[in-house]
C-alpha cells in the first residue's frame, strides 16, 4: 500500500472521530471486546508477474494441468480471531468505532497445477493477521425499525489497514518439495456487518453479528527458496523467487460484549 493511501485512511479516521466529539456526551462512549470465527473464501496464489525471470516467477505463464492459469487453488480454512474496539454515539442512530482485530493463527491448504505431473500437488502455509479499522454502525430501531423481542438490529461497515504475515509455503510433489519463503504485506481491509444487540443492563450489551471481511492480500517473499528431495539423493537446490499473492477474505459470526460509560 502506498504512503499516500495510508495517510488518507488515517486522516479520514481522525477527522470522523474528532468531529464526533461535539455531538457525543460522556455516557455515549463504550468499549467493546469479542471474538469470532469466519470461513474463508476460495482463493488462488498467483505470480505478481508470471513472466518475471530475475528473480524467477514461481508458477510462470500459461495454463496448468487443469486448464486454469498456473497457480495454487485453495482456501484459508476457518479463521478465528479476537478484537477490541472503542466507540461513541454521534447521533441517536449512529455509532463510530475504532477497532483493532487480531487473528493469531490460521492456515492455507490447496493444490498447485504444475504441468510436469498429474499427481497431487499439496500446498500449505501458516499465517497471522492484524488489522485496524474505523467502523460505522447504524442502530435500526432509532430509524423506526421495530425491535424483534429483546433484539435490536444494526448494520455497519468499516475500512482500514491490515498486516498479513505468512510463513514458509511448502509445496509437496511425488519426489520433491519446494519451499517458498514467507513474507509480510500491509494493505487495505474492509468489512460489512449485520447483527443484533441484546441489552443485559443499562451499560452492558451483547452484540451478535454476521460479517464479511476482506483483509487484503497474503504475499510470499522475494527471497531464496529451495527444492529438497524426499530421499535425500541430492543436495537442496536454491531458487531466487519473486512474490506470489492471494486474497484473504471470509464471512462468519462474531460475538462481543459492549460496555457503555
Amino acid at each position: 500500500m502506498t504512503k499516500k493511501r495510508f495517510r488518507a485512511t488515517a486522516l479520514i479516521a481522525a477527522a470522523a472521530w474528532g468531529l464526533s466529539g461535539s455531538a457525543a456526551q460522556a455516557d455515549d462512549v463504550y468499549l467493546r471486546a469479542g471474538g469470532g470465527l469466519e470461513r474463508s473464501a476460495e482463493t488462488r496464489f498467483t505470480d505478481q508477474s508470471c513472466s518475471s525471470t530475475s528473480p524467477a516467477a514461481l508458477y510462470g505463464c500459461g495454463p496448468g494441468n487443469d486448464g486454469a492459469p498456473k497457480s495454487t487453488l485453495g482456501d484459508f480454512g476457518r479463521m478465528a480471531g479476537f478484537e477490541l474496539g472503542v466507540g461513541r454515539a454521534v447521533a441517536p442512530a449512529l455509532r463510530l468505532e475504532a477497532v483493532l482485530q487480531h487473528r493469531p493463527s490460521f492456515s492455507f491448504k490447496g493444490r498447485a497445477n504444475f504441468v510436469q505431473t498429474t499427481a497431487r500437488q499439496s500446498v500449505s502455509a501458516d499465517l497471522s493477521s492484524l488489522s485496524g479499522m474505523m467502523a460505522a454502525y447504524v442502530d435500526l430501531p432509532q430509524l423506526g425499525v421495530r425491535k424483534i423481542g429483546p433484539f435490536s438490529p444494526f448494520v455497519g461497515g468499516g475500512t482500514g489497514v491490515s498486516r498479513i504475515d505468512i510463513g514458509e509455503t511448502r509445496m509437496e510433489f511425488p519426489r520433491t518439495a519446494t519451499i517458498v519463503p514467507g513474507g509480510r504485506r500491509i494493505g487495505f481491509a474492509r468489512m460489512l456487518a449485520a447483527g443484533v444487540g441484546v441489552s443485559l443492563t443499562e451499560a452492558v450489551t451483547v452484540d451478535l453479528a454476521y460479517r464479511y471481511t476482506n483483509s487484503g492480500a497474503a504475499e510470499t517473499g522475494r527471497a531464496t527458496g529451495r527444492i529438497v528431495w524426499h530421499d535425500g539423493s541430492r543436495e537442496p537446490l536454491e531458487l531466487s523467487l519473486a512474490e506470489t499473492r492471494a486474497r484473504v477474505s471470509g464471512q462468519g459470526f462474531w460475538v462481543s460484549l459492549r460496555y457503555g460509560f
